[in-house]
């Protein structure tokens, strides 16, 4: 196949390059369905009087419908997207970027997506997209499946689809989370994951930061000692990766310790653990829900996180993450191959 698109590059250059685009096109839809014209004209940065052209294509060739409500992929179109993705990874240099990646950061697996998340928001639903597909991967008869929150996650949640295997999936939250916006609470993307898997799911009621005394408080009660023991049990962990200082703040953490973790040079946060450059943690709240301990007993462990401005958290907390599954865009992988830290 390779050597294939090598003549074809040399013998007829402007190929690919038309390959590419109506691929992003339907890619596009596919996310983003039923979507209009102008919509997918802004997202995708073309212009209409080009795009209208290549959306008459696509439906002359029975690949998308477009109705009253907008474009969506017909079951052709999306069989010969599906057919497409390995081909276009190659064809635009994922497949080498995911390798050079995986080498630098010494990581189990890596898979890039294109684009930049910190540019197109609809990037966030193609790194969800391969993050389900990935979680898929490793489901077994049995599974529990532990989630955070974040907007990332949230995004993962949104490209859930049901596993038609009749397997046993019982969803939980990774940590506590009362206190965000509710779309982002790790209990809210975990109960919408269970409806679109068709799965199971039990909720933790509780903040995700406490007090040494409310925690003590907290763990007490059997109800949540029940749901605490489920996590820790957990087959497959999804988290997200933050930075430093936007999660600080998010917490509301007091400025004494916002200036520790800048003191420190923190770069990275993940599970309440703040990681400086090297990947050693210089600062942990108390938090309810997963440790950084439990991680090493968990099976399969992947951390969602694009963005070429989360390249430096993703580097940090990779460094003591090497047995995690890494979902990126290429905004953060190259950002990541191209620096020299």
């Amino acid at each position: 196949m390779k050597s294939i698109l090598d003549i074809q590059s040399k013998l007829l250059p402007d190929l690919l390059e038309v390959m590419q685009k109506r691929y992003n096109i339907l890619k596009y839809i596919r996310l983003m369905q039923p979507i209009g014209r102008r919509s997918l004209s802004t997202s995708l940065g073309l212009s209409e009087r080009i795009l209208r052209a290549e959306v008459q294509f696509l439906k002359d060739q029975d690949l998308i419908d477009i109705g009253s409500s907008g474009m969506s992929l017909t079951k052709e179109g999306t069989t010969l997207f599906l057919q497409l993705e390995e081909m276009m990874k190659e064809v635009s240099g994922l497949k080498v970027l995911e390798s050079k990646l995986k080498k630098k950061l010494k990581l189990r697996d890596v898979i890039v997506v294109s684009g930049d998340s910190d540019v197109f928001p609809w990037v966030k639903k193609e790194m969800g997209r391969a993050t389900t597909t990935k979680m898929k991967e490793y489901l077994t008869d049995r599974n529990i499946i532990a989630v955070t929150g974040g907007t990332t996650l949230a995004a993962v949640a949104e490209m859930m689809t049901a596993d038609f295997k009749n397997r046993d999936m019982l969803f939980v939250p990774a940590r506590g989370g009362l206190g965000e916006h509710v779309e982002n609470q790790a209990n809210t993307i975990c109960a919408k994951m269970a409806e679109k898997a068709v799965g199971n799911y039990r909720l933790l009621h509780v903040p995700d930061v406490v007090s040494p005394d409310a925690y003590q408080s907290f763990v007490a009660e059997p109800s949540i000692q029940e749901v605490l023991n489920l996590i820790k049990s957990s087959s497959i962990v999804v988290h997200g990766i933050g930075d430093a200082i936007t999660m600080a703040e998010r917490r509301k953490t007091s400025p004494e310790d916002v200036q520790k973790i800048i003191a420190s040079h923190g770069v990275a946060e993940a599970f309440g653990y703040y990681f400086n450059q090297e990947g050693i943690v210089v600062h942990k709240v108390q938090t309810i829900g997963i440790q950084l301990e439990h991680l090493d007993k968990i099976e399969h462990v992947i951390a969602v996180a694009g963005g070429a401005s989360k390249a430096k958290a993703i580097e940090s907390y990779m460094k003591q993450a090497p047995h995690s599954i890494l979902i990126t865009d290429e905004g953060a992988a190259n950002q990541l191959v191209e620096s020299h830290t």
